[in-house]
């Protein structure tokens, strides 16, 4: 098959949820015979091959504007699509849905995985939440299949319009801990005594109530926030400032590769306090690492299936705060870490996820354009 892929700014190494399911994914399916297209965002992108790990990248313009930024790359998109005349056009998220139905139009099969509820996000405007909301009738209305990351966004379809859906969770690759720490020691941090957190710098990411909960913590642990922003913004601005405010919180911004694998490989408790998630792929990270975990209790975290104890009531500044002073001591059992990495092993495993992906798109190749 031909697959042509648009929704995702690009690979590799670019931050984002969406775009770290592409670059796990895609290069399976090209491994597995397919001829993979991926429409990359010039601005974010750092190395400009035409080809990674037997991807096809197709480098378009996209404006740095987040108003403008997804409908105008994925417009382009999908006119560059038409021209490679591919077997299926896969889009990525409720945003770049809105174009679903011109794919259709040209005559496209049109596959939509449908990541979450974005109009949700606190900062959206009314008129973006309006465009998102549309972009997700149109998706679902115009799409010859879809695929939704987690049980709560394949409910809420069914709920909504009534239609069926594809569920295939997000992965997460199984990596060894490492015994290295000199990246560590740059940040001025000690093994197993910070708590760590890996998130956009976005407001529905909690992030600014976290640090208001550690600030009240006696612990001599210090917090380190792996976070990075498209955009400055006036939220990132006024986190800067709660941070700049206390000398044990560490903002390094976007951390990757062997750096972040250090993070992960050392931390003492990872902390997930978002008010909105599709499937919080940071959060299965950090299960697989085995480390010990905290999460708010939305929908698309209690997903995840951790024991009760692991969940603060989402928002709840006071019930982090006493959280956190409840597990930030509690080591997981050995039992318990071998339960994290079989359930990983089995429920978000990448291979898996891409077989059940290209069963999707062979599906939608058996109906009409």
């Amino acid at each position: 098959m031909k697959i042509f892929v648009t929704g995702t700014r690009g690979m590799p190494d670019i931050p984002g949820g969406i775009e770290n399911h592409c670059q796990n994914i895609y290069p399976l399916i090209a491994q597995k015979g397919h001829d993979v297209y991926v429409a990359t965002r010039k601005p974010y992108v750092k190395c400009f091959d035409k080809n990674w790990c037997g991807v096809n990248l197709v480098h378009l313009y996209a404006p740095l504007k987040s108003s403008l930024e997804t409908i105008i790359h994925t417009f382009l998109a999908v006119l560059k699509a038409r021209f490679h005349n591919p077997d299926i056009l896969h889009i990525h998220a409720i945003g770049p849905s809105l174009m679903t139905p011109l794919a259709r139009l040209l005559g496209m099969k049109v596959v939509i995985t449908h990541h979450g509820k974005d109009y949700e996000r606190i900062k959206w405007g009314k008129v973006a939440r309006g465009a998102l909301r549309l972009g997700e009738w149109m998706g679902v209305k115009w799409a010859k299949d879809i695929i939704v990351i987690s049980p709560v966004i394949r409910d809420a379809i069914k709920r909504q319009y009534n239609r069926k859906t594809t569920m295939i969770y997000n992965g997460v690759r199984l990596k060894k801990k490492v015994k290295r720490t000199d990246y560590l020691k740059r940040l001025g941090l000690t093994p197993k005594r910070y708590i760590l957190a890996v998130s956009r710098v976005e407001p529905e990411k909690g992030l600014d109530l976290l640090v208001q909960a550690f600030c009240r913590l006696k612990t001599d642990c210090k917090l380190i926030i792996a976070g990075y922003t498209n955009y400055e913004t006036s939220f990132s601005r006024q986190l800067q400032d709660m941070i700049n405010k206390h000398d044990r919180i560490v903002w390094p911004g976007y951390v990757t590769g062997e750096p972040l694998i250090q993070l992960y490989s050392h931390a003492k408790l990872f902390v997930l306090p978002s008010f909105h998630e599709g499937l919080p792929i940071a959060l299965l990270e950090a299960m697989s690492f085995e480390l010990p975990v905290l999460a708010s209790d939305i929908p698309a975290n209690k997903a995840v299936e951790l024991p009760k104890d692991r969940y603060f009531k989402t928002g709840n500044m006071l019930d982090l705060k006493n959280r956190l002073e409840t597990l930030i001591n509690k080591r997981l059992s050995d039992t318990e870490k071998l339960d994290l990495r079989h359930r990983i092993e089995d429920k978000y495993n990448w291979d898996k996820i891409a077989n059940q992906t290209i069963a999707v798109y062979e599906k939608a190749l058996k109906g009409k354009p």
